[in-house]
This record gives structure tokens, C-alpha cells and sequence, in this order.
């Protein structure tokens, strides 16, 4: 008989062929390195084993064919403690023949201890299944940005991984790259390019440099701080997040960066990764009050500046209002959901004042962003 129960350590090696399958659409047997990384995130947490479990779906055979997986997010409300967990990696082999088994995990999950229930990955299928179990997508967490940098180099990247001959066009992009920067310079904002030099003069009152992880991890519990819910991670939690953001080898180098006033004085810090002549992926922006328009700027400068020609990343509602005004343009590709017994625990995703997505979510992983070709 089939049966859905908690993961134990000794299911790792078929979630993590599971993983390679239904996520990464390839048929070889996951890396030593995958699985011992599903351990670290989903069987090693102490709250793992205190009721915020990752669950499996075995078949009659014992073979496993369902998992969720379960990460475990301390938050404060208006400063009292309240526990959320994100639901991360829903995957159901061959869901066509088991159409309700995916459901089935998301109630296992919606049942857990948690006051609050999330996801910022949700497909189309998935948050079908999230409202039949009475959550709620929230459309301002919900929408990717993107912001071209070179037009050309950002082109051939949309078609490389379709059309085999298309990075042979770099070099005839580098050329028309120059010539579009060149000619927006000094003009006004344009969709299509950003001008050479700072992006926007206001900005110059700014600057931008580089800090470590610990640093980071102090900018982002005083920025994330000032929402109305915001997480409450343990120092050590924290620094694990961090750690693990460095390294997704397919987006290349993480940028950790603080943006300070010409007094040195804080006013926000971003987190991206980027290579050369690649589309960079923004994970986390984060800004004082009335100043998410200069670390905006601060980092897409930073990003022309470094060869990148193009940003992507997900919106949080208190930067909208600014990426409207820098020609960043939006897309849905997956919906974050929250599910809570108590409405309460909705209202903050429903203004504006959750601060989730990012660092507080799930694509900080290295399930994310890694290819998992190579020991890593």
C-alpha cells in the first residue's frame, strides 16, 4: 500500500534521483554531493526533527516517486515570534499517472506546525493545488523583473539555449552593444539599453562596495527589520543562508554589495550573480525607507559595469514603484503562496509589509542556480 511519511536519511539517494529527473530533466544517478546536500537542508536541521519534516511518497514497491521539502522559517509579527515554513522542491514522478499525489504531499505539508505555510516557486499545477487547500497567491511577490542592460549580448543569451550558433553572434553583439550604450548616453532612460557611465546622475550622491558575508548578514537583519513581519533567523541560521547563496555555479560569481551615502551611512545592500556577457540573476535588494530607487541604480550600474547584459530577479512589493521608473519590465513565471489557518498571518503579504522572497524563501539554495554536473 502506498503511503506519504516523514523523510529519513536512508531516502536521499532516490529523492535525489528523483530530483535529477523531474526538476533537471536528466536520467543519470545523482552526485554523492546532491545527496549529501538534500541531508544538510532537509534531514540535518535540528527543526527537522522537532515537526518541521520533509515528507516522501512511497509506492507499494518502496519506491519513491513524491517529495516536499520542508525549510523551516523563524519570523516575527509586530515582534512576536510566529514560525512559517517554505515549502520547497514539490515533485511527483510521472504526474500524469499520479495526478493526486502532489496534492496529497501539499496537505501533509499545510498540516505541519507551522503558522504560516509558503512558497515563492509555485507552478501553474502547484497553485491549483494551493487554493483548493484555501491559500492564496499574493500578485505583488509574484512577477520577475528584468532590466536590459545590452541588447544584443541580452538577445543571444534568450536564444543560446535553443539555437547552438547563437554565442558565435558575441562578438558582432559586443559591437552593437557599444554603439547602443554609446548612443544613450547623456539621454533619457531607454527599455532596450542603459547608457554608458552611472545609470541615473541622482545616484552619484552614492556609492556601492563590496562587503563579506558577515557583513551582509548584519545589513540584512537591520534592512529586513523594519517590516511589519520580517524573518528572525538565529546568527548561525543566517550565516548558513549566506554561505550557501555564494555558490550557483550557473549564474556565476555572487556579488555581495553595500550601497552607502557620500557620510558612509548604510541606505541598502543587493546580492546578485553575474559573469560577463551572461544575463546576471538578482537574489535579495534590500534599502532603507524612501531609498530603494538609489540601490536600484547603485546595482545596475554595478552590473553594466561589469559586462552583464541583463538583471533578472523577483519583485518585492515596496520596489515596484521604482523599477517602474527604470524601465525594468515584468513578467510571471511561478507565484509565491502563503497558506494560515489564522488571516492574521495573511495580512502583511496582502500590504506589502512581509519581507519574503529571496533570502527569506527558498532560491537561496544551491537547489537552485546549480547544475549539479560536477562534485561541487
Amino acid at each position: 500500500m502506498s503511503e506519504i511519511r516523514h523523510l529519513a536519511g536512508e531516502d536521499l539517494p532516490q529523492v535525489a534521483d528523483l530530483f535529477q529527473r523531474v526538476l533537471l530533466k536528466r536520467s543519470v544517478t545523482a552526485r554523492d554531493s546532491l545527496i549529501t546536500y538534500l541531508k544538510e537542508l532537509f534531514v540535518d536541521p535540528v527543526e527537522a526533527r522537532s515537526g518541521f519534516c520533509s515528507h516522501v511518497y512511497v509506492k507499494p514497491d518502496g519506491e519513491i516517486a513524491g517529495f516536499i521539502g520542508v525549510l523551516a522559517l523563524p519570523m516575527r509579527l509586530h515582534g512576536a515570534p510566529v514560525m512559517a515554513a517554505v515549502a520547497s522542491c514539490l515533485m511527483v514522478d510521472n504526474h500524469a499517472e499520479n495526478p493526486l499525489v502532489g496534492a496529497r504531499l501539499l496537505r501533509t505539508f499545510l498540516a505541519g506546525p507551522q503558522d504560516i505555510s509558503l512558497s515563492e516557486t509555485a507552478s501553474d499545477t502547484a497553485v491549483a493545488m494551493w487554493r483548493a487547500l484555501r491559500g492564496i497567491t499574493v500578485p505583488s511577490y509574484s512577477l520577475d523583473w528584468v532590466r536590459v542592460i545590452n541588447p544584443a549580448g541580452f538577445l543571444v543569451e534568450l536564444f543560446a539555449g535553443r539555437l547552438r550558433f547563437a554565442r558565435s553572434l558575441m562578438p558582432l553583439s559586443r559591437c552593437i552593444d557599444a554603439w547602443a550604450r554609446h548612443r544613450a548616453n547623456g539621454a533619457a532612460l531607454r527599455w532596450s539599453s542603459v547608457a554608458a557611465g552611472s545609470h541615473t546622475p541622482g545616484s552619484g550622491n552614492y556609492s556601492d562596495i563590496p562587503v563579506d558575508a558577515e557583513k551582509m548578514a548584519e545589513l540584512v537583519a537591520q534592512f529586513a527589520s523594519r517590516f511589519s513581519l520580517h524573518p528572525n533567523w538565529p546568527s548561525s541560521d543566517l550565516s548558513r543562508v549566506l554561505i550557501d547563496s555564494e555558490r550557483k555555479d550557473l549564474y556565476g560569481k555572487a556579488q555581495y554589495r553595500m550601497v552607502i551615502s557620500h557620510d558612509e551611512t548604510p541606505v541598502g545592500a543587493f546580492i546578485y550573480y553575474g559573469r560577463e556577457r551572461r544575463i546576471g540573476h538578482v537574489l535579495q535588494v534590500l534599502s532603507a525607507p524612501g531609498r530603494s530607487g538609489v540601490v536600484i541604480d547603485r546595482l545596475i550600474d554595478h552590473a553594466a559595469r561589469s559586462g552583464v547584459v541583463a538583471l533578472q530577479g523577483r519583485t518585492q512589493p515596496e520596489l515596484l514603484d521604482a523599477m517602474l521608473t527604470r524601465r525594468c519590465a515584468f513578467a510571471h513565471r511561478s507565484a509565491t503562496v502563503v497558506h494560515a489557518r489564522n488571516p492574521i498571518f495573511l495580512k502583511p503579504f496582502l500590504s506589502g509589509e512581509a519581507f519574503f522572497n529571496g533570502l527569506a524563501g527558498e532560491t537561496w539554495t544551491r537547489l537552485i542556480g546549480n547544475s549539479w554536473s560536477a562534485e561541487q
